[in-house]
């Protein structure tokens, strides 16, 4: 009993039921102006009228007033008056936006239909294990390097690398000698925690490769990137794996979902896809001789319109 007191209560029924007040008495009115011939009806249930008080809460952080919800039913009667219209003058037919936004409603729908389907744990372990290897962790490094600049050095660039590496062979990572040995390098001198793809982006694919494969814990190279030559230090490497289904349950999860809706949606494109029968035009007459080429004038005109003199 306390429950539906409470709820008699509630601030958005009687909005909701002032609403449907107003929305009645407008249609009475409407139907009145109508006389002999039978109005057209658009019909707003409850569910309608809260949708559009609670939209106006969310952006307003209040519920509307009773003239406020009059304006939004308007609006809606408006809208939909307007489509109606629309529709019966043909205005959809051949508009390239309302093609799009209506096969992309169909998309969804079938899309929905995967997305209905709780998966449960088994069958997210089953989909994992044959497709765990989209969840392999990259390899990742931190690194220090010594930079050889093609620029400055020339031919000798790589030479002057492997030299150098000569002389630091035993010094710690940090060693003020590899500074002094090596070249400026725009960019910076100590790379934390690089996955092999973001060393592939910004030194190129080999040096990610060459870097992923050195033992942690001394000098080491000279290794090529897009920049020159270089000298690395890895102090720590983590290789790549794959987890186990607990460490990225979530994520499986969510890919499973994807491609349960692109399973769904090809599924339904491929029965709607049957029921019909596209006709392409002919191909062009291959024998048919190639349009002349325009006559080139034996004179360049002159441009001032004074011809030649």
């Amino acid at each position: 009993m306390n429950s539906i007191q409470r709820f008699l209560r509630e601030p958005l029924l009687h909005f909701l039921l002032i609403g449907a007040a107003l929305f009645a008495v407008h249609a009475l009115r409407t139907a009145a102006v109508g006389g002999a011939e039978a109005p057209r009806q658009i019909a707003l249930s409850l569910d309608d009228l809260s949708q559009l008080a609670l939209s106006f809460q969310a952006q307003w952080r209040r519920l509307p007033t009773p003239e406020e919800l009059s304006r939004l039913v308007e609006d809606r009667v408006r809208e939909e008056i307007l489509y109606r219209e629309a529709l019966a003058l043909g205005l959809d037919e051949n508009d390239t936006i309302v093609k799009r936004r209506m096969a992309q409603k169909m998309q969804f729908l079938a899309e929905d239909v995967a997305a209905a389907h709780e998966p449960s744990t088994d069958e997210l372990k089953a989909w994992y294990a044959k497709n765990r290897d989209g969840f392999a962790m990259s390899t990742r490094v931190s690194f220090r390097h010594a930079y050889f600049s093609p620029d400055r050095r020339g031919p000798r660039t790589q030479d002057d690398a492997a030299s150098a590496l000569g002389k630091l062979a035993g010094q710690p990572e940090d060693s003020p000698l590899a500074a002094s040995l090596a070249d400026a390098f725009m960019f910076q001198v100590y790379y934390g925690d690089r996955t092999s793809e973001q060393l592939a982006k910004e030194f190129g694919p080999r040096f990610a490769q060459e870097v992923t494969k050195l033992t942690p814990g001394s000098w080491q190279g000279p290794i090529e990137s897009g920049y020159g030559w270089h000298l690395v230090f890895v102090d720590s490497l983590v290789p790549g794996r794959i987890p186990d289904f607990e460490e990225v349950e979530p994520d499986v999860r969510t890919a499973w979902l994807a491609d349960q809706k692109e399973q769904s949606w090809r599924k339904a494109y491929d029965e709607m896809r049957a029921k019909y029968t596209v006709f392409l035009p002919a191909p062009p007459d291959v024998k048919s001789p190639p349009a002349p080429a325009p006559p080139i004038p034996n004179e360049i005109p002159d441009p001032s319109g004074e011809g030649a003199s």
